[in-house]
């Protein structure tokens, strides 16, 4: 059994090969050596789930991580911004952008959007200065699950969770990923996050 967790995240690799699909552009001249704490602010689209929508947070965190900034997780802005009695919507519109970024001491955010989830899954996020509202990068990707490898991935990972699967509620939002969702997902993150500047 150990040997198959060292095996999983290989598993995962090919399973997503279908990641390829991915675009990003971003602020031509902008020294992104001035950014450095970034407000991960909210996760929208289907995810009704607090757990799934920080854990997608996570991994935009690592990938942040990797490019040298200095992320906050959703988790903790949403306790922020619970406790100053607002909600993420609350700064969705770049006129109060600047206003999310007084509160949560941040010049810049991120907001993560997930427009797809079916047999395609997409997602799209885009960076903003919280000075002045205007967009610093924006990237996006999109995959699918192979479902033939999705079956063997169900088979593999089965062992460790059981028989977990996603639970759509009847206004078709995300409960829970099951593990070759979750693969995807990360995978996908990755995809996203290729086109952000590295900050020098």
């Amino acid at each position: 059994m150990k040997h198959l967790i060292w095996i999983l995240p290989a598993f995962a690799a090919v399973l997503c090969c279908g990641c390829g699909s991915s675009e990003g552009y971003h602020r031509q001249g902008y020294d992104f050596y001035q950014v450095n704490k970034i407000a991960i602010v909210d996760v929208t689209g289907p995810v009704s789930s607090e757990a799934v929508k920080n854990r997608i947070s996570d991994y935009f965190v690592m990938e942040l991580l990797k490019k040298g900034y200095s992320p906050v997780d959703r988790a903790q802005i949403q306790a922020l911004l619970k406790k100053q009695g607002f909600q993420a919507s609350d700064f969705s519109s770049s006129e109060n952008v600047a206003e999310a970024g007084e509160l949560l001491n941040a010049a810049t955010v991120m907001f993560i959007n997930i427009p797809e989830f079916d047999e395609e899954i997409s997602m799209n996020a885009k960076l903003v200065n919280t000075r002045d509202g205007s967009i610093l990068w924006i990237g996006s990707g999109s995959g699918k699950i192979d479902e033939g490898m999705a079956a063997m991935f169900d088979a593999i990972t089965g062992v460790f969770d059981g028989n977990q699967k996603e639970k759509m509620s009847d206004n078709n939002t995300l409960d829970v990923m099951t593990p070759e969702t979750e693969a995807i997902i990360h995978e996908i993150t990755k995809q996203v996050c290729k086109t952000l500047p590295r900050r020098r």
